[in-house]
């Protein structure tokens, strides 16, 4: 049978203190308060029955036993970092499920997965085009995109950017017979709707412009649609800026005005917390965070 091992936790107290000679800088490496590090530096005194430490002219010096026992535990933790980095360096590799909307799916993901595709050759993409689920990833699932306000349980969520909802139409909407140039055009165009007619609603009471009828036009069930029908010159949509960005910039649609709704919500990337740090994981995290942010400057 094997015998009694030290509390992990004051092991780990005793080599920073040791390496470092200081509780307050082995407190600061492991997120710890001193007090929580001289608590466990004592605890391990007490297991083995033997002083580690000794102060003199107020510095903190290994005693000889001390010494011993950190050269060869030292050894052990430099062992369980390599052992660690080479995990992570396996799950950087593989396959990897993402589950998403299929309207982000479509206007932002798919364009710009080749991208990824280039920086992380050895990471296989699984797109899994769904409708949202509630507060949890499926098994099968790695990372996701979410729209909401970011608290779901035990999933770290990061923000891609705030959100908002702007109109976009066709170019083609102001060559034509009805005119497009002050807020009280619109009544005589068709308006777009995603889902339900509440953002246009809400569009008008912000910006303070009555009498304009919303609730006539089509409603889409999903965003991506909202958007098409607005490419093809079908009327004019309430768009959310990221969906809505590819086409923008491509000219495809524009923007006759400038008012856009906040939006409560945003989208998010996310995955379980204990996940995070898997190599895979954490490539396609960065990688989706960083192209917004590129894209937002």
């Amino acid at each position: 049978m094997a015998g009694r091992l030290p509390p992990l936790n004051a092991l780990r107290a005793f080599e920073a203190s040791a390496r470092q000679l200081s509780f307050t800088k082995a407190a600061e490496e492991l997120f710890v308060t001193q007090a929580a590090i001289s608590h466990q530096i004592k605890s391990l005194e007490e297991f083995l029955g033997i002083k580690l430490f000794m102060r003199k002219n107020r510095s903190l010096l290994l005693s000889e036993e001390g010494q011993s026992y950190y050269l060869d535990i030292k050894d052990v933790f430099n062992l369980l970092h390599d052992a660690t980095e080479k995990l992570l360096a396996r799950g950087a590799k593989g396959a990897i499920t993402v589950s998403l909307q299929p309207s982000f799916a479509i206007q932002w993901l798919v364009p710009r997965l080749n991208a990824f595709n280039l920086l992380h050759p050895d990471i296989d993409v699984r797109i899994k085009a769904v409708d949202q689920p509630d507060n949890s990833l499926t098994e099968d699932v790695d990372v996701a995109i979410y729209y909401g306000r970011g608290r779901w349980p035990n999933l770290q969520a990061d923000r891609l950017q705030q959100g908002y909802l702007v109109p976009v139409c066709s170019p083609l909407l102001l060559a034509g017979n009805k005119k497009l140039e002050k807020l009280s055009d619109l009544t005589n165009h068709t308006l777009l709707h995603d889902t339900s007619r509440r953002d246009w609603k809400r569009w008008f009471k912000e910006i303070g412009v009555k009498g304009t009828n919303v609730n006539h036009g089509p409603i889409f069930s999903h965003s991506s649609m909202v958007v098409q029908a607005a490419v093809h010159g079908q009327g004019i949509a309430l768009a959310h800026n990221v969906l809505a960005k590819p086409d923008i910039d491509s000219g495809r649609l524009i923007k006759p005005f400038e008012e856009v709704l906040r939006s409560k919500n945003s989208y998010y990337v996310v995955c379980r917390e204990h996940q995070a740090d898997i190599g895979k994981i954490s490539a396609f995290r960065d990688w989706v965070l960083d192209t917004v942010a590129d894209e937002e400057e």
